[in-house]
């Protein structure tokens, strides 16, 4: 049985020198490669150290987080697109809409995600999407570049059965991580009718534990947790689960 965690911060401080434990661990069960979605300028050097150090296992993504986007962005996103031309990535990520925290840089918020849909667009690379109390305008914002051919994930989706119609409809895939244990997130009955065809399992470590860890710093090993758990929402076995949302990430990030 092989798993990918299709998103994941194992370049965190919050991981200290533990990060190459945490990788070990993981692939113990199983978990083989982890695709490693940037932030913004202050995590890159941590983050391609971890790619280097770990050749065919940990993959960098390059993008500035909309958590990221304040009077800044115009140096922040001129760094990352240095990066773009520079070396290849798996994907430009993680980029989107927050509104969550705060609106004060929201135009700046949606002219950084149209910029960065645009440029992966351009070398024709995947996106991975971070949406938070903007689940409509992200997809919105996204049908466009996606009728165009732009691809992606909606990495940590907890959204509604709705939302994700539409999301699968524009032939995006859905992250799945922690949210999916939780009890009263409804995400089970959101996921019922959609096909395994269109998920890929993710952590976001080391953030949003999946139950029994909850309240825990997460890591890529619990992401078993969450294979079960789609397991028996979808009603079939985890090696089943394995080998489909493997095989859909393998597709996206072509390796």
């Amino acid at each position: 049985m092989i798993l990918i965690d299709t998103h994941c911060h194992l370049y965190s401080t919050e991981f200290g020198t533990e990060n190459q434990e945490i990788i070990n661990r993981a692939r113990a069960l199983g978990i083989e490669k982890f695709y490693l979605p940037a932030i913004d300028s202050e995590v890159i050097d941590a983050m391609l150290f971890l790619e280097a150090a770990n050749p065919g296992v940990c993959f960098a993504m390059m993008g500035l987080h909309p958590c990221s986007v304040n009077e800044n962005v115009e140096k922040e996103l001129a760094i990352v697109l240095e990066w773009l031309n520079k070396r290849s990535f798996v994907a430009v990520g993680e980029i989107g809409l927050d509104f969550y925290w705060d609106k004060t840089f929201a135009a700046q918020q949606r002219n950084a995600f149209a910029l960065q849909m645009e440029w992966a667009l351009e070398r024709r690379m995947p996106i991975v999407i971070h949406t938070r109390n903007a689940m409509q305008e992200t997809i919105d914002m996204v049908k466009p570049y996606a009728a165009k051919g732009l691809k992606g994930i909606f990495h940590c989706f907890s959204g509604s059965y709705e939302s994700a119609k539409q999301i699968v409809a524009m032939d995006f895939l859905l992250g799945i991580g922690g949210v999916l244990t939780y009890k009263n997130a409804g995400l089970p009955e959101a996921l019922d009718k959609i096909g395994l065809e269109h998920m890929v399992l993710e952590t976001d470590a080391p953030y949003l534990s999946p139950v029994p860890y909850r309240g825990k710093r997460n890591e890529s090993s619990y992401m078993i947790e969450v294979a079960k758990k789609l397991a028996e929402v979808k009603k079939t076995s985890i090696e089943e689960i394995a080998a489909i949302t493997t095989a859909n990430a393998q597709k996206i990030f072509g390796n």
